[in-house]
């Protein structure tokens, strides 16, 4: 009888609960439109109540979390795309370089591809419009060369060696967004992977890539996250499930409307043996996290870098009425251990996002002693190794910022662009040579070397745009300098594999990766955390 009386009183408790909240969801309703009504009736000018309630929905986000967003309708399908994977256009990788879009590469088999534009075309007009000139800007190339597939655009284009230009018809298609931008082997046994994204076709790309690299003697891989912000959270946990056994738990997600949902490995991974070292640094977040949380949890790698971005939070995406969007937060996720990594943000959004500012200030990117956690956020991996929980995830292995080759100088050359201008410049005049030279883009990067004639002829250019030489700089500047030529050359000719091949001999933190990887004994003992 009393048990009856219980649940019943309980049942009642949760009606008039329910009840208050619905009173309370329709007051609230009911009061934001009456501020509408007489805003639109007594303010002393016309106001537009679309962009009033954008506003109240966006200060409204702010309140809860600094993840939880709203997306206009007009920026939907451009903020989206990086996630979905593709786009509808012609398919060029171009740079606006001094008033005129110049082609770096056409996608391969795409559709700019087959009518003939090539790296080095420089478009100066689309469907009979002019393209050049100061109005230039992302906004006007990508209005008039996206469009919907199938679709035709005119590209006109001059090309080094022809006096006038060349026009070519262009049919818009899907044209995929490749989320991994380097893939090689660093050496016969191992292999090097790049992911700058976690979109809907990372894992498949990923996936292609293992067995492309097996095929080459992979054994081992250095995988690397640096800089990737994230994305899906089951391409995350598709990705993590190549290196784990059977059954071993991924992540998981709760929060106060989605219970306990674990995420485990499916056992079909092909990189379930050999050596495994994830690279991360302070712009590694999210789903990158997720990986990384899981390989370290599960001892099954070494993670090599910085402390990662901190973003332990799930959002869902709900369309509006009109067509707009909002990201919502609806859990937490947890790595396998029961970290929660993300980091405290009750101090606001604005306090939360300079987080790298405050880093660099106290030092962290360069001193690893100079990271506390609290002791109230100590979690055990399967091993029984300590690790840390509320504020991303620490590496097993620190490498610190490296700037011993940075000089103000060098930082000119970047900012005004003159490397990339010099590069561009050399390319229409040595491409068709080039090519004939190198057979491919691992002929280029073994035997081409940057002369002292080509260095000269940079700084030439950077007198002109006006950096005062320094000599003093410009020596310590000078490997870097003339990597980073390299670089921007085997991108035009070969594509960002290639690029990223070049930058990679000068990378520190891929080198002690390479190191550590081919010693077992290092790699044992960094691992297990002795």
């Amino acid at each position: 009888m009393n048990k009856r009386i219980i649940t019943g009183f309980l049942a009642c408790v949760l009606w008039l609960t329910v009840a208050a909240q619905e009173n309370d969801r329709e007051q609230s309703g009911r009061k934001f439109s009456s501020l509408l009504g007489l805003l639109e009736l007594n303010y002393l000018d016309s106001v537009d109540l679309s962009v009033l309630t954008e506003s109240a929905i966006k200060a409204m986000l702010k309140e809860l979390d600094p993840h939880s967003v709203y997306i206009a309708q007009k920026d939907v399908e451009k903020t989206n795309e990086p996630l979905v994977g593709s786009y509808d256009g012609v398919g060029i990788t171009y740079q606006i370089m001094r008033d005129t879009i110049r082609v770096i590469s056409a996608t391969p088999g795409g559709p700019s591809e087959e009518a003939g534009i090539t790296g080095g075309d420089r478009i100066v007009c689309i469907d009979s419009e002019n393209a050049t000139g100061k109005t230039l800007d992302e906004t006007f190339v990508r209005s008039r060369l996206r469009g919907k597939r199938g679709t035709e655009v005119a590209i006109g284009v001059l090309r080094f060696g022809h006096d006038s230009i060349l026009t070519f018809k262009v049919t818009r298609d899907k044209i995929p967004i490749q989320t991994i931008v380097a893939s090689y082997m660093l050496d016969e046994n191992t292999g090097y992977i790049r992911l700058n994204r976690f979109s809907s076709q990372s894992a498949r790309e990923f996936r292609a890539e293992l067995k492309k690299l097996k095929e080459e003697g992979m054994e081992n891989l250095v995988f690397d996250l640096r800089g990737n912000s994230g994305g899906y959270m089951n391409v995350a946990v598709d990705i993590a499930s190549e290196f784990l056994e059977k059954g071993k738990t991924v992540v998981y997600t709760q929060g106060l409307h989605s219970p306990r949902q674990d995420y485990v490995s499916d056992g079909n991974g092909l990189c379930r043996h050999g050596r495994i070292i994830l690279l991360l640094d302070e712009g590694s977040a999210s789903a990158s996290e997720i990986v990384s949380g899981a390989v370290q949890d599960n001892d099954r790698g070494l993670l090599m870098g910085r402390r990662s971005y901190g973003k332990g939070l799930v959002q869902k995406s709900y369309f509006l009425p009109d067509g707009s969007q909002v990201r919502i937060t609806t859990a937490r996720y947890y790595t396998p251990s029961g970290r929660c990594i993300q980091r405290p943000y009750g101090e606001g959004n604005e306090n939360y996002f300079r987080e790298y500012s405050r880093r660099l200030k106290h030092g962290e990117l360069v001193h690893a002693d100079s990271i506390r956690f609290p002791d109230s956020l100590k979690y055990y991996t399967a091993s029984g190794r300590l690790v840390f929980g509320g504020g991303g995830i620490m590496p097993d292995l620190f490498m610190a910022v490296d700037s011993s080759l940075q000089s103000a100088y060098y930082g000119q050359l970047v900012r005004k662009a003159v490397i990339t201008e010099y590069c561009v410049g050399f390319i229409d005049k040595q491409r068709s040579n080039l090519k004939k030279r190198f057979r491919d883009e691992t002929a280029f990067i073994r035997e081409f070397q940057v002369d002292d004639a080509m260095m000269e002829g940079l700084l030439r250019l950077a007198d002109q745009r006006e950096i005062a030489r320094n000599d003093e700089q410009i020596a310590v500047s000078s490997l870097l300098i003339r990597t980073q030529v390299k670089a921007s050359l085997a991108r035009s000719l070969y594509g960002l594999n290639a690029f990223h091949r070049v930058l990679g001999e000068l990378d520190p933190m891929l080198i002690r990766a390479s190191e550590v990887i081919e010693d077992v004994d290092e790699y044992q003992r960094l691992t297990l955390g002795q």
